[in-house]
């Protein structure tokens, strides 16, 4: 049938593309089947490995944006664990100063050497405040830093999409202490 167009349309051309596909050993029912055959390949790629591959993609696409969100969380509650933190160390300067004029008040109704005790006994006051600020402080950096450690594990495994081993959570926990301190 095809044939017969090419006749039909010109005589030399007709002959010519006859000839050449002859040459190249083209022939109608091959090609009808190659064709078909193409189409079901691409039709089954189509349906069975391009649209689970963009399935994946889109799933992965939402897991790095949930991780992102969780990342900018435990950024604020950083923010306001570092807040808590300077105002704990605010009220204790200021019990601290406080002890200070009391003890100074008491101090200057007594007589002198009762002034010396009591001077004496202020500065106790005052160096254990200052030592129990310094140990609210380190305890409260210690639990900090455990709970960004936690915090950086918990967003690596969910970033990486793999589960951490104990010796992988420990260093990541170890460095974040590293960074934190510096």
């Amino acid at each position: 049938m095809n044939m017969l167009l090419l006749e039909a349309a010109g005589g030399g051309a007709a002959e010519m593309i006859h000839n050449t596909a002859r040459t190249f050993g083209v022939d109608a029912p091959h090609l009808v089947a190659q064709m078909v055959s193409f189409a079901i390949v691409a039709f089954l790629l189509h349906r069975f490995a391009y649209r689970p591959i963009l399935q994946v993609l889109e799933d992965r696409k939402l897991r790095i944006a949930e991780s992102l969100a969780n990342a900018e969380k435990i950024k604020v509650e950083l923010a306001q664990a570092e807040a808590s933190r300077q105002e704990i160390i605010q009220r204790a300067g200021a019990q601290a100063n406080q002890l200070i004029a009391e003890a100074r008040a008491a101090a200057a109704q007594v007589q002198e050497a009762e002034t010396r005790k009591a001077i004496a006994a202020a500065e106790q006051i005052i160096a254990k405040a200052r030592e129990a600020a310094i140990q609210d402080h380190d305890r409260m950096m210690a639990e900090l830093k455990q709970e960004i450690g936690r915090l950086v594990v918990e967003t690596t495994a969910k970033v990486s999409g793999k589960i951490l081993t104990a010796e992988d959570q420990q260093r990541l926990i170890q460095e974040t202490t590293r960074e934190l301190a510096a």
